[in-house]
């Protein structure tokens, strides 16, 4: 930090309230790199610049440029106030969930008459309930394989049950399914059927035993035998499933246990579900901590962050360490009601905790070895490269374009980055072709624009300041190796736009996708990697990511040419009208022939709009 930026955050230090509230730590670019709660900003403010002690705590305050603060009336909401902002900025400093994986959830659409149950990985439509998320999703299907033996909710797709044919499906006749489809269950019953699922959803298993013993009970007083002996195998397979999961007696309720360990910058948080003594779900996130935080903060930020997308909190939540009464208060405002923060100290609540923390710890050791195992394998790939293509240097950055167009439509380029193996996304980049005006495909003359653009950005960059607004660190990288997606037509128009790269000892090469041939210049022959080789292998990878990262943003471009329509550019007509007169109308067509008195009944549509509208298409011609 420069004695000119030290100096003025100093200065702005000294300025800090002594109350309550949330900060935020800038860098020299203004962006967020931490945000922290406190009881007075002043005092924790002025901790981090004297009990920096870890080298990420290091690396924070010598990036610190600002500080901004903000007020609030307690500590409760500060934490609130402050994982909104962790939400919003996602600061590198703060501790962050880096499993960005897609989670599987059980959903079920109370929007219809006959509710679905199904398996889904996305939690964003109204008037449905979502439980989870769920760790494992051969877990999520067999829970969902069993409530549909014992529940007998449909599984046919759409609003409507049934199908054309107008008869049961199969799951009607092996006891699967209550056929609503054709009347044999009304609606009623159904939704019955369909709170015994969310009770057990929600962990209320012992209701459920209840609920499907007195069935059972009473077709054997009706003399239903039949009805009895199916409610008996239900039963029989609940308890069977609540069975093998169950961790403790049924005295524990409704818990949460969180076990964390901690190695250097990063962390493993394990959730363990625990309802009426049986372990209903458990889940692992890995979570990235580069300032290498204590303990303490790391659960207290993994709590407010998870709990702030779970369905639901429990009355109480077994912690790993004490925790500030600050938390409880901000968890009990999420759930409506009182939650306690306990570190058990014996029973089974104690031994729960301890299975939690050895998952956790076991979690983060197996994520190292793969961690390394996976940079081994990087370095093979990398070193083998570097013999392959007779380089004087491993191939560190690695560069590969690519060409994707449609007929000559909508032709974009891609520039993917892999750095020492493994993709650098924030490096990538999209190019569109500006030289096929005339919409004959030239991908040779494409592949020799987009790398002439990328070395003139290389040139203009080295003139502007890190510091400076239009500085981008991928163009201003110098790559190692350029690989060109296409035969040798392509890495000779590539060659021609990159001598100013090749002056400088970039290496350029292609590969080809037939049999995986790479090209040199000036090398005729080419040069055939085998397929069971780390360096092919790596060289496939970077290909595969161009090719894709290039589909996608023409698949963009095409499909927003596509859905464009003649409703774009007429006056007074936004999102929210245009689609109010595609639904009514049904299609653009339909609504270029409609009468003005049409125009005037479109719902949602003001009448002087609509008559503004009607003498427009009929002034322009449309």
């Amino acid at each position: 930090m420069a004695e000119t930026e030290r100096a003025r955050v100093h200065e702005q230090r000294r300025h800090l309230p002594d109350g309550p509230g949330v900060y935020l730590f800038h860098d020299a670019r203004g962006k967020v790199i931490y945000v922290g709660k406190a009881k007075s900003i002043r005092k924790r403010v002025a901790s981090h610049f004297s009990h920096s002690v870890t080298r990420g705590a290091y690396e924070m305050v010598d990036a610190i440029d600002s500080v901004e603060f903000l007020l609030v009336a307690s500590e409760a909401e500060a934490l609130l106030v402050e994982q909104n902002f962790i939400k919003q900025y996602q600061p590198r400093f703060n501790i962050r969930l880096r499993d960005d994986k897609s989670y599987p959830f059980i959903a079920i659409s109370m929007d219809e008459e006959f509710p679905r149950v199904y398996f889904t990985r996305e939690r964003h439509r109204r008037n449905r309930l979502y439980f989870g998320p769920y760790s494992n999703a051969k877990r999520v299907r067999g829970t969902l394989d069993l409530l549909g033996k014992v529940f007998q909710f449909r599984s046919c797709q759409g609003p409507e049950p049934g199908r054309r044919s107008g008869s049961p499906c199969l799951d009607y006749y092996i006891k699967r399914c209550g056929a609503p489809c054709v009347g044999y269950v009304d609606a009623e019953g159904y939704r019955e059927a369909i709170d015994g699922v969310i009770a057990f959803l929600s962990g209320r298993y012992r209701e459920i035993e209840r609920d499907l013993e007195r069935r059972m009970q009473e077709a054997a007083a009706a003399q239903e035998y039949e009805q009895a002996a199916l409610e008996r195998n239900r039963l029989n397979a609940v308890r069977s499933l609540l069975e093998r999961q169950r961790v403790a007696n049924d005295a524990v309720g409704t818990v949460d246990a969180i076990g964390i360990a901690t190695a250097g910058t990063d962390a493993n948080a394990q959730v363990f579900q625990v309802r009426d003594g049986v372990l209903s779900d458990r889940q692992s996130f890995y979570l990235a901590n580069e300032g290498e935080r204590e303990l303490e903060e790391v659960v207290e930020e993994f709590l407010l962050q998870y709990y702030a997308e779970a369905m639901s909190i429990p009355p109480q939540i077994l912690v790993p360490v004490p925790t500030e009464p600050s938390l409880a208060e901000a968890l009990g405002e999420r759930r409506g009601g009182r939650v306690e923060l306990r570190v058990p100290e014996r029973g089974d609540k104690r031994r729960i905790l301890d299975l939690a923390e050895r998952n956790a710890k076991l979690a983060l050791d197996q994520e190292k070895l793969k961690t390394e195992r996976r940079r081994q394998q990087r370095v093979e790939a990398l070193d083998g490269l570097q013999a392959a293509l007779g380089l004087d240097a491993l191939p560190l950055r690695i560069e590969c374009y690519d060409i994707s167009n449609l007929m000559g439509t909508h032709q974009v380029a891609s520039m993917v980055v892999f750095e020492g193996g493994a993709p650098k996304k924030s490096d990538y980049r999209r190019f569109r072709i500006r030289g096929n005006e005339d919409g004959v495909p030239d991908d040779f003359a494409a592949m020799a624009e987009v790398l002439g653009r990328r070395l003139a950005q290389w040139e203009r960059q080295a003139d502007l300041s890190p510091h400076d607004p239009e500085h981008d660190p991928s163009f201003s990288a110098l790559p190692s190796l350029v690989v060109i997606d296409g035969g040798p037509g392509q890495l000779s128009a590539g060659v021609g736009a990159l001598q100013g790269f090749l002056d400088r000892g970039v290496a350029v090469i292609s590969l080809a996708k037939r049999i995986e041939e790479v090209f040199r210049p000036g090398m005729p022959a080419p040069l055939v990697l085998g397929h069971d080789t780390p360096e092919l292998q790596l060289l496939q990878r970077v290909r595969d990511e161009a090719h894709r990262f290039a589909i996608t943003h023409h698949r963009g471009r095409r499909d927003k040419a596509m859905t464009s329509s003649v409703l774009d550019d007429l006056p007074g007509v936004g999102p929210t009208r245009k689609r109010a007169i595609l639904k009514h109308f049904g299609s653009p067509e339909a609504f270029l022939a409609a009468s003005r008195e049409e125009l005037e009944g479109v719902p949602g549509l003001p009448g002087k709009v609509a008559r503004d509208l009607w003498a427009s298409l009929h002034k322009t011609g449309v």
